[in-house]
Order: structure tokens, then sequence, then C-alpha cells
């Protein structure tokens, strides 16, 4: 049979006709290109700039307020004020701050006898890339041009007046594999927990199993709930392998609890699967429970700091990000294995999870379909 050019405009038009219809699957296909493109042009920034700092000051000498201007002004530190050690401790250990710069006592007479007294700077290293580029113009803050109108008698003028020390806190090597494999436990739950629970419904409306649904008397909360539990084991073997995967094979370290850790995993599931029941519910195909997982999946990995620095980020894209359970779940797993943190100090990351569960499932259980329209 030879090759009919009327044969085939007519099924391309019948391709469009269908296409125009199904609105979703045609915002879709727009969406995601327009999504990728402003999220990649605009929030992501792999070289952030402003990052939180605080001040242990010592010796507050003119030596070293010059030095913490000259932080501010080169505009990769956002130096909000000065604590005390513990406080600093506090604030760094709990993800607040990304740096804490410490002054010594005489620090201002030590530099003026050209002793070359000591700065130490703590970093959170948990993610090595949004540390790097601040690290690396720390060396010049510390020049004598900075401090040229303090007099010293340095013995040898080429040398530093400033010895700076840096201390990578929680990843002190910068191994990449200490930020990456604990991301991975959100990354991976996030695609197959809403991908599967996402085509649970809309699998059984295509086969025709969802009548058998409707006669029963099972109220639509009683559904959404005895269709999540199977994969909450699903979800917590896919926890398991990757922490056995992790410890044995990356060496990550494991400060935490990993009693607490499984518990953030259960919460964290828990949002992921009623997020995928809300999809199956509104979707009327499993093409269309696919792409909405797609598009949600997308913003998840770009803006919660899986990939880019998180404080890179644009305040709008932030914003965005604090809204995605992914954001709050890097924080919580890195701040359990790498830093061992407790649940006081997890709790500003735990209710806005929780939060996110609440309002998806309220929409899952209004927009549950009582008939097959």
């Amino acid at each position: 049979m030879t090759f009919s050019f009327s044969r085939f405009l007519g099924i391309a038009n019948k391709e469009l006709i269908q296409l125009r219809r199904d609105r979703l699957t045609f915002g879709m296909i727009l969406g995601i290109p327009l999504a990728e493109l402003l999220l990649f042009g605009f929030a992501i920034n792999s070289e952030p700039k402003h990052l939180p700092t605080v001040v242990v000051m010592a010796d507050p000498g003119p030596a070293a307020r010059a030095f913490v201007e000259a932080m501010r002004a080169s505009s990769y530190f956002d130096v909000e004020g000065t604590v005390s050690a513990r406080e600093a401790e506090r604030l760094l250990n709990g993800g607040e701050v990304q740096f804490v710069v410490t002054f010594p006592t005489d620090f201002h007479r030590d530099l003026v006898r050209g002793r070359r007294p000591t700065v130490l700077i703590e970093a959170d290293a948990t993610d090595p890339m949004a540390v790097g580029s601040a690290l690396s113009v720390l060396g010049g803050l510390s020049s004598a041009e900075i401090l040229r109108d303090l007099p010293r008698a340095t013995p040898n003028a080429s040398a530093a007046p400033i010895d700076l020390r840096v201390l990578r806190r929680f990843n002190p090597e910068v191994v990449s594999a200490y930020n990456i494999v604990p991301g991975l436990l959100g990354v991976i739950l996030t695609l197959t927990m809403a991908l599967m629970t996402g085509l649970a419904m809309t699998r059984e409306r295509e086969r025709g199993t969802f009548e058998n649904l409707l006669s029963t008397p099972a109220t639509p909360l009683e559904v959404m709930i005895g269709k999540i539990t199977p994969y909450i084991g699903i979800g917590l073997l896919q926890v398991t392998l990757i922490l056995i995967a992790a410890y044995f094979v990356f060496a990550v370290p494991m400060v935490g609890s990993l009693t607490l850790l499984y518990g953030v995993v259960l919460l964290f599931i828990a949002a992921t699967l009623t997020l995928g029941m809300t999809f199956s519910s509104v979707a009327r195909n499993q093409l269309q429970a696919m792409q909405m997982t797609i598009f949600y999946f997308l913003p998840s990995i770009l803006l919660s700091g899986f990939m880019f620095p998180f404080r890179g980020m644009p305040v709008w894209a932030q914003w965005i990000g604090n809204i995605l359970p992914l954001t709050h779940f890097l924080v919580l797993v890195r701040g359990i294995l790498l830093k061992g943190l407790g649940m006081d100090s997890l709790w500003p990351h735990v209710w806005p999870i929780l939060a996110f569960t609440a309002v998806v499932l309220a929409l899952g259980l209004k927009t549950y379909r009582r008939t097959l329209d």
C-alpha cells in the first residue's frame, strides 16, 4: 500500500483535536519548558552571596571591626551581629547561619605587634558548594590594604597580617557524597512515592474497577489512607537500602538517631503519598497523573537545595522552595546524619511538612470523585 498524504493529514488533525481537548496535557507541554527556563535563568545561582554570618568578638577593637566591615563590603557575607560562643554554636548547628567568625582576646594588640593573630572561620560545610566561593575571598580580606590604617610592626611585610584558620564543620574533607547521598533519600522518595500513588486512582478508573470502590460504603478518607498505606512499606524499604549503601559504600557518617531519622522519613513519605493521591483524584488518566508528578518533581529538585545552594537563590525562589517538603526534608536528613541534631532543633523544619500534608489532604478529599464523571 502506497503512502497517502491525505490519510496522514487526517490522522495528524485527529491528534491535534484530541490535544486541544486535553487542556491539562497541553498546559503541561507549554508549562514545563517555561518553568525550567525561568528557574534556570533566574533562580539558579552556583555562587551564593549574602550568606548569614555571626561574629564572636572577644576583642572588639578597631582591627576586628575593620575586618567585619570588609566582610560586609565583599557581599558574600551578611553579618547579622555579635553573639556569644555558645549561641554561635547553636546557630551553626541549626543551620541558621553559614559562618561563625571568632576573634581571639588581644586580637588588636597582637596585630599591632606583628604576631599574626589567628581568626577562626567556622563554616557549615554540609553543602560544600554553598561556602566555596565565600571562603575563597577571605584571604584578600586579611591583606595589608584592608588594615593599612592600623599601626603595625610586622617583621615580614609580605606576610598576611592575620592567620586565617578555616574549619569546615560537619564535612571537613569536603566530600560531596556527604551532601548528595542523604539528599537522594528525599529525591528518590519524591519521585517514586508521588508517581506510584499518582497512578493508583487513575489506573482503577482506566481499568473499570473504580466502580467497585464507588459501590462500597468506604469514605474518601478511608480510600485515600487505604491506598497510601502499602506504599509506606515500599518507601521505608527504599530508605533502608539507601542508608545501607550510604554507610558501607560511601562512608557517610551517621551521627544522629536513626529512630528520629525514620520518624522524619515517615512524615515525608506521608506528605508525598498524600500529594500523589491528590494528583490521582484530579487527573483523568495515567498520562495526566504522570505529567503532574513531573511538573511537581522538577521544581522540587531545583528549588530545594539538592542541586544548587538554597541561599544562592533570589528571595521569591526561596519562598517557593520553602513551600516544598523536600526543602525541609533535606535539612532534616543532613541535620540528623551529619550534625546529630535532636527534635528541638529540627522542629522549625518539621511543622512545614505537617502543614503541607494537611493542606494537600484537604484538597485531595475535596477533589475526590464520587462518580465516574
